[in-house]
């Protein structure tokens, strides 16, 4: 599982991400065994996904063979997913074609997507929903413990990067299934 957080705060932006590796539901690798790497860069973008961890090699095959995507709004965000989600359909036919619910009419990716950028904050649901979001927000497992942390410490200072990794570090402490060290990356604007 993975808590991801992302803030934005005058010309800088921040994502933070634990790293915990795990194999269903309770076996976890020690730290110096496995780590998992949940966030990295699409073009001028930061990007982080919990969910299933195939997913992550998944878009990067699907991104290995097109041009780099400009996800700076929730139109092109929502384009560049719909797109992925064609090609989930196409390309990577081991992936299910299952809702979360059965009171949903919409497909589900079993994953769900952070994404920051000059553009904002946008946060990309299973059902590719796209939310923009101004300031912070966080997802995955133990995002309500990062989430109370993001509320409590944006608006006490500017170390945004400080409050990234106080708000994993939180998650981590609070939930089960989040773990390892901190991973953080900065982007300026």
């Amino acid at each position: 599982m993975s808590v991801i957080v992302a803030l934005r705060k005058e010309n800088r932006i921040v994502m933070a991400a634990d790293t915990l590796t795990s194999f269903g539901e309770s076996e976890h690798m020690p730290q110096d065994n496995a780590s998992s790497p949940k966030i990295g860069r699409i073009g001028d973008s930061l990007i982080g996904g919990a969910g299933w961890a195939v997913y992550d090699d998944i878009l990067n095959d699907y991104l290995a063979t097109r041009p780099t995507p400009e996800l700076n709004s929730s139109r092109k965000i929502f384009s560049f997913f719909l797109e992925f989600w064609k090609a989930l359909r196409e390309q990577y036919t081991f992936v299910n074609d299952q809702a979360a619910t059965t009171n949903t009419p919409f497909s589900d990716i079993d994953s769900t997507f952070l994404i920051a950028n000059e553009g904002g904050i946008f946060t990309v649901a299973s059902d590719l929903g796209v939310t923009p979001l101004k300031q912070y927000y966080s997802i995955g497992s133990g995002s309500e413990y990062a989430i109370g942390v993001l509320y409590t410490l944006y608006p006490r200072t500017d170390d945004i990067a400080t409050i990234a990794t106080d708000a994993v570090n939180a998650a981590i402490a609070m939930n089960l299934q989040c773990g390892g060290r901190v991973d953080l990356l900065e982007l300026s604007v």
